[in-house]
This record gives C-alpha cells, sequence and structure tokens, in this order.
C-alpha cells in the first residue's frame, strides 16, 4: 500500500517532535485504580526552568501572553471530585494576593525593575541577548546571542492522552496534585507547578488562541484546530548543529530564511512534573525566520525568529525596549527562540 504525500507529512512531522522531545531515561507509569498514578523519577528540577531567567516570561508577553498576575484568572474544572473544590472566595482572594509576590521571585528578576531609560549593556542579564530588530537579520552581521542548553535525560517527559486525561490539571486541585506528585507545599516545586497552572488558567488577550498542551496527542490537535482538520505543518526549533560549551557568544550571520505563513502557534515547555507546552497563537503583524548563525568559538546554530512588526500598543516598560534603546511603535521586535520551544507552520495545500 502506498501512503500519499500528506500521510507522510504527518508521519514526519510525529517523529520530527519525538526526536526533539525524546529521552533516554523514560518515565515509568503503573496504573493502580481508574484515577490513580505513580510517576516515578520526577527528577527533574521544576524551580530551574521557571527561574532560568527571563526569556520564558519575557517571549511569551511578547507574544501576546501578559504573565501580569492581574489579570482575570479562569478554573477549568475537572468531572472528578476533589477536596480542593470546597476552597472559600476569601482564600482564592488571599492566594491571587499571594501570587502577584511569588511571581517576581521565581522569574527571578521583576521585568517592570528596569526602570532606566537605557539598558548597561556590559551588566544586563546575559540571557536578554535574544532581542533584536529587522535591521540586524544581515549576512555577514555579528551580534551578541544567548542559546540555552538544557539535558533531555532530565526533561519532563509527556504523557499520554489517556494519562494526562485521568490527572486534573487545575489550580483549584493543586493540593491534592502535590500529594499525588509527592511534592513539599511549599517547596519551589510546589511554586513552580502552580505558576504554570495560573499561566495556563489565564483568559486569552484579544485575538489570542492558547492552549496547554499536556500530551503530544493534545499538541497535534491544537495544531490541527488552528490550521485546519487536513492541514500539513511542519515544526521549526532552534537547534545545535555542533556542541558549543558557552551560551552566550558573538555570532555571525551566515544565512536568512524568511518562512512566509499566515498564522504560527509558539509552544513554551512549562515547569511540571510532566511535559506541558503553553501553545498560543496571536493574530499580529508578524514575520518569520530561521536563522544560521556560527559562533566565535565555533559552534553553528539554525535558529528559529520571529518579529513583532507593530509594537505600538505594547507596554513601554516591557524590557525589550530597554535592551534595543526603542520606544513602543517605533520599531519592530524581534527575538530568537530557545532550543526547547516549538515553533508550528502550516505547509502549503498539496494540488494534484
Amino acid at each position: 500500500m502506498r501512503l500519499g504525500f500528506a500521510s507522510w507529512s504527518f508521519i514526519l512531522c510525529t517523529l520530527l517532535v519525538f526526536l526533539i522531545l525524546q529521552d533516554s531515561g523514560a518515565r515509568k507509569i503503573t496504573t493502580t485504580s481508574g484515577r490513580d498514578f505513580q510517576l516515578r523519577d520526577v527528577s527533574y528540577d521544576l524551580q530551574k526552568l521557571a527561574t532560568e531567567g527571563l526569556v520564558l516570561n519575557n517571549i511569551i508577553q511578547l507574544e501576546g501572553a501578559d504573565v501580569d498576575m492581574s489579570r482575570k484568572h479562569v478554573h477549568k474544572d475537572d468531572d472528578g471530585e476533589d477536596d480542593d473544590d470546597d476552597d472559600s472566595d476569601d482564600e482564592d482572594s488571599d492566594d491571587e494576593e499571594e501570587d502577584k509576590d511569588e511571581h517576581k521571585k521565581m522569574i527571578g528578576k521583576d521585568v517592570h525593575a528596569y526602570k532606566p531609560s537605557h539598558v548597561d549593556h556590559n551588566h544586563m542579564d546575559p540571557e536578554l541577548n535574544v532581542f533584536f530588530t529587522p535591521n540586524d537579520l544581515k549576512v555577514g552581521k555579528i551580534m551578541p546571542i544567548y542559546f540555552s542548553k538544557k539535558n533531555s535525560s532530565t526533561s519532563p517527559k509527556f504523557l499520554t492522552r489517556e494519562e494526562a486525561d485521568r490527572i486534573p490539571f487545575s489550580s483549584k486541585h493543586l493540593s491534592s496534585l502535590l500529594k499525588f506528585f509527592s511534592i513539599s507545599e511549599h517547596s519551589p516545586q510546589a511554586k513552580a507547578m502552580k505558576y504554570t497552572l495560573k499561566q495556563c488558567e489565564f483568559e486569552s488577550m484579544e485575538g489570542e488562541t492558547k492552549f496547554c498542551a499536556t500530551s503530544l496527542e493534545s499538541l497535534f490537535d491544537f495544531a490541527h484546530y488552528l490550521f485546519g482538520s487536513n492541514a500539513q505543518f511542519k515544526v521549526l526549533t532552534t537547534v545545535y548543529l555542533t556542541n558549543s560549551t558557552a551560551l552566550l557568544q558573538n555570532y555571525t550571520i551566515t544565512e536568512v530564511k524568511v518562512i512566509s505563513v499566515p498564522n504560527v502557534i509558539g509552544c513554551h515547555p512549562m515547569p511540571y512534573p510532566y511535559a506541558v507546552f503553553y501553545c498560543h497563537s496571536q493574530q499580529s503583524d508578524t514575520n518569520l525566520y530561521e536563522v544560521s548563525v556560527e559562533g566565535e568559538n565555533g559552534g553553528r546554530v539554525q535558529a528559529a525568529a520571529i518579529c513583532h512588526m507593530d509594537t505600538s500598543k505594547w507596554d513601554r516598560d516591557h524590557v525589550s525596549f530597554r535592551v534595543l534603546e526603542v520606544e513602543p511603535g517605533t520599531s519592530p521586535v524581534c527575538h530568537f527562540f530557545p532550543p526547547d520551544n516549538l515553533v508550528w507552520v502550516p505547509l502549503p495545500a498539496a494540488h494534484n
């Protein structure tokens, strides 16, 4: 039996995602009853993923998912019963106030702490070297870029849809989830879990479609929902082509490829005992690129990057303006995607 182009595209796309996310140290899951699972070898430091600097939070901000904890919070209840359902409104209100303070601690540095109109580039956080403008996208351009590295063997793994659907994914169930995963209530891991659940429960902004994928199947479902049930798509990500130990170094741009598509989905890994990706698509004027760069230490990277062309309605306190020394609406703002982020783009429809 011969497979058509659409079938092969889907298979190759699935294989690519598995290769990006796969890990030699597989998690072990055993079913003890209808709803009970025991996850073993959950050794990943959740707090590290939540506090690795400003990169994740600033990229989410740029793409329309504002991390301001004052945004309206929406609970997504599960069908199952849980002791946390009896929480009072007063407790919820107290939690919201606590969230605002805790959020600042978890991202390591408050974005709004950058009040001076000028950033000292000699002393700024190295991880902020992901922002640039379209004028920088020229072959031969040399610029400092920070590309993070993570050990995939310690990263959380996707559950199957069946496994994920049996575990509540709601901040209202946080207490029982912490017990379920044997995580101390006041530990960094607990705070990281709370952070992820809150982010996933915030309302979408105007023109934004968002979804937190807790399984590989739900990740593909979201892509089909946005691109069309019969659409084919591919995944872009930032890839190290050679090994390099320097996370921040001067890179020379060797190639720039424009990806012309009507819509893209950005997916960012979130701190949780199993793999959760915060995926969203924003109706805005953006340009997508694949950029090949070569580092001064010899490392080569093929990076996914995006430029947001209209910044007129952005918060003028966003750190990207300070890094680039521009004002809202005066210049597009671009950024590279970290290596563990996924960018989904639709493929042109095949013609018979």
